[in-house]
């Protein structure tokens, strides 16, 4: 089989290069291992809602239409919009048919899958950032007894054994999972790292207001000093509710979860515990100051000031005197470990040399120039801040379509 371009990945970046594709009346195919909106459907935990509002929530061609613009879509209806929009586009999927192979053959790709083998001259890798959980290697010395979950395949508390469970990572996931595990009566404790603080509303407006209108979020991914650890920068503690609540360090503390450091090692049965606790949250504490600053700055040179409320500031994380540093994970209290310690890609299918010694795929803003016609859209930070949201593909895949249709113009068709 033959076409021009195969998009993998029918989430709903794969469907937004569809979109521009079919725009500039380019043939491709959408190669999609499961259904529409795959990974939403099969690996986010029951109770997950969007951390943007609803009034966020477009691809191109379509935006929102519910009658609750600031609320947060839960899984069943974000799988139920991004399904809506492929069937508005009319896009090319061909579902459950898995990518096992692609490769480089003259000027175009060969991709193989288990339902045939297709002949392209580009390849657009829409196959999501959160492919598979990443976790510590040291969590192969945990002891037997106790139970590990990661929050890729953590579903509800009701999975959990009784008793107190350690939730290892304190950014949006590791906060809303403790929170979570906590409302069912279990004990939890927190292992905090580095992690970004942020309110959910700020000034009478929902955050993510304030980051689209001062245009925070549309800053390039080639105006950052250090494009590499913009990308790795944790996502901030907020969580989609009806109540619009906020969900921070404190709001844990006065909830009765315990906050201790870093998880930093095994020693025996022993999880040995970083001092940095105190550190990391002062840190995250001056950040949420200056992006306040920068907000405070803009409302009033935008003449914001009075239709907003008053600036506001927010009270410094607490941190106990003196919080513990090990913990027996033989000693019969804690019977469960949720490593919410990140994603990662994966690429085991993707048989051609662009992957560097970490196994990410090394890209221009998506344009892999190590092997050209090959790209990749659905990354955190690829080409704006905002290109992780769903309302944040329109942009990258508008720019990425325009170059492949470039790239295509000057090459001899295979």
């Amino acid at each position: 089989m033959r076409t021009t371009t195969v998009v993998v990945g029918a989430g709903h970046a794969g469907l937004a290069t569809s979109f521009f594709l079919g725009e500039r009346s380019i043939d491709h195919v959408i190669l999609e291992r499961g259904e529409v909106a795959n990974t939403w459907r099969t690996e986010r935990w029951d109770s997950l809602r969007l951390l943007t509002p609803n009034w966020q929530s477009r691809l191109p061609g379509l935006g929102y239409d519910g009658d609750d613009p600031d609320g947060f879509m839960t899984m069943p209806e974000v799988i139920d919009f991004i399904a809506r929009y492929a069937a508005a586009i009319d896009a090319p999927v061909r579902a459950q048919t898995t990518v096992t192979s692609v490769q480089r053959r003259d000027d175009g790709f060969v991709v193989e899958t288990d339902a045939g083998t297709w002949e392209c001259r580009s390849v657009v890798v829409a196959s999501g950032a959160y492919n598979a959980p990443k976790v510590p290697a040291v969590a192969s010395a945990v002891p037997s007894r106790i139970h590990q979950r990661t929050a890729f395949d953590y579903l509800r508390p009701s999975d959990l054994p009784e008793g107190a469970v350690l939730v290892v990572g304190a950014s949006a996931t590791g906060v809303q999972i403790a929170q979570e595990i906590h409302g069912s009566g279990r004990p939890v404790t927190i292992a905090v790292g580095g992690h970004v603080r942020m309110p959910r509303s700020y000034r009478g407006r929902d955050i993510q207001w304030w980051l689209d209108r001062t245009g925070l979020l549309d800053e390039r991914y080639d105006e950052v000093d250090d494009i590499v650890r913009a990308r790795r920068v944790p996502s901030p503690q907020l969580v989609g509710s009806p109540e619009r609540v906020r969900v921070d360090l404190n709001t844990l503390t006065d909830q009765g979860v315990e906050l201790v450091g870093r998880f930093a090692g095994m020693s025996g049965s022993t999880a040995q515990l970083s001092g940095s606790l105190r550190n990391q949250c002062t840190l995250a504490d001056l950040k949420l100051g200056r992006l306040l600053d920068t907000i405070d700055e803009w409302a009033t040179a935008d003449g914001l000031d009075a239709a907003a409320g008053p600036p506001e500031r927010f009270a410094p994380t607490r941190v106990a005197d003196s919080p513990r540093l090990a913990i027996d994970l033989d000693g019969g209290e804690f019977a469960t470990i949720v490593w919410a310690t990140g994603y990662r890609a994966e690429y085991s299918w993707l048989h051609i040399p662009v992957l560097d010694r970490k196994g990410e795929l090394r890209h221009d803003g998506g344009v892999v120039s190590d092997s050209p016609g090959l790209y990749r859209i659905g990354l955190n930070f690829l080409r704006r801040r905002k290109s992780s949201f769903i309302h944040g593909t329109e942009d990258d895949a508008r720019d990425l379509t325009s170059h492949l249709a470039a790239y295509l113009g000057t090459r001899v068709p295979v």
